[in-house]
């Protein structure tokens, strides 16, 4: 590079208004519990657009219902706060019609793996451009406590399930895996910078990107404050063969974070089937087809 090419890239640069984590945050106060741990996942969001230096009005964040799912309020982006388990149709649509938006699905275990379950295994398998933030409690604290998809079968704190659900437990990382997914991850909301790390690889990952939040839930389940002391780095990887990841997944114990998988595949666009070149000729399946069935 000249010194002419450097000099002006620099006044450039200077004429690009830098943004801070702060400047991502609404003026909407959290309401949630104190010490929850979703706090530190809004720390972690608003660093990462502040790191990629993601312009305000080029991010969407869409979510569900839930403690978690309130998180598009707390943020100076487009935001959507959507219907329990419908974060992911919802995004989805937004990035078919919006594609130069990064867009961003936020929620929690219920929402995402129990009525929202469905969603989350074609999210996977369609593989379209976005980031699918779950920040995980094992538990619907927004109800006030019952047991979650990942609720261990024998936890009994809750009233509903007091000897409790004898069911065994959604396996979030596992089951991305095995939908498709490219990208999976899973961060602690107490270990912001790490967190930030994995959510701007998230949102650099050319695809569908899955991170699960350990995010822990001080009110209804005052045992998880014991995650600091027993997350650990991740000892598979990354692995990027999916044979492999699905025997090392298995293997942990569902407290390691990192980057657990992550594969490059055909990302999914809409419009691939019938672009703008060949809008009158589908236009023209379509009038034939109404002629023949819509008499």
């Amino acid at each position: 590079m000249t010194a002419v090419q450097d000099g002006n890239a620099q006044r450039l640069k200077a004429s690009i208004p830098s943004l801070r984590a702060k400047d991502y945050k609404s003026d909407v106060k959290p309401v949630w519990c104190p010490g929850c741990g979703h706090f530190g996942v809004l720390a972690a969001l608003t660093k990462t657009l502040a790191y990629l230096e993601l312009p305000p009005e080029q991010v969407a964040v869409v979510s569900g219902i839930g403690c978690s799912s309130r998180l598009p309020a707390y943020l100076a982006v487009h935001g959507f706060h959507g219907v329990h388990g419908r974060a992911l149709p919802l995004a989805t649509g937004l990035k078919a019609a919006r594609p130069e938006l990064t867009v961003i699905a936020a929620g929690g275990d219920g929402d995402g793996f129990s009525i929202g379950g469905n969603h989350f295994l074609h999210a996977c398998r369609r593989n379209q451009d976005l980031t699918y933030i779950v920040m995980d409690n094992e538990v619907y604290g927004m109800t006030k406590g019952q047991a979650s998809p990942t609720t261990q079968p024998d936890w009994c704190r809750s009233k509903l399930t007091p000897h409790g659900t004898g069911v065994r437990r959604f396996q979030p990382a596992a089951i991305a895996l095995a939908a498709g997914a490219g990208f999976i991850a899973r961060g602690f909301a107490g270990d912001p910078n790490g967190l930030t790390r994995l959510l701007a690889a998230a949102i650099e990952h050319p695809g569908f990107a899955f991170v699960q939040v350990l995010s822990p839930c001080r009110t209804f389940r005052p045992e998880q404050q014991a995650w600091k002391q027993l997350v650990h780095g991740c000892e598979l990887g990354p692995a990027h063969d999916t044979a492999r990841a699905a025997e090392l997944i298995q293997r942990d114990d569902g407290l390691g974070i990192g980057l657990l998988f992550e594969q490059k595949i055909p990302v999914y666009t809409a419009g691939t089937a019938a672009d703008a070149a060949d809008a009158s000729t589908a236009a023209e399946r379509l009038a034939a087809i109404e002629a023949e069935h819509c008499r």
